[in-house]
């Protein structure tokens, strides 16, 4: 199944979420280059500084404590995601592969 993570459009936030059963953090971040993401689950770091491409997985290591896909959509076109579009343009996702 996919779930929208509800997100706000601003140069820097945090967000707890659940996913897959597990409490996540999500640290979000507009920097010169592009907007950036840092995961922790339980306090722990599990993806840090990952560059936020529109349609690429930020989670890419089959070995992950957190299962599923998470990557953003352009609902407008074919786009990387930039701060002021995030929540609304930009959509984060999270395929937890459950049909």
């Amino acid at each position: 199944m996919i779930y929208s993570i509800p997100l706000q459009p601003v140069p820097a936030q945090t967000v707890t979420c659940t996913l897959s059963g597990r409490q996540i953090s999500l640290w979000l971040r507009q920097l010169s280059t592009g907007v950036y993401l840092d995961v922790r689950m339980n306090g722990q770091p599990l993806i840090m500084g990952a560059l936020c491409l529109n349609g690429v997985d930020l989670i890419r290591n089959a070995a992950s404590l957190l299962p599923g896909k998470l990557y953003f959509t352009d609902t407008q076109g074919k786009e990387d995601p930039y701060y002021d579009g995030v929540g609304e343009r930009f959509i984060l996702n999270y395929d937890d592969g459950a049909v």
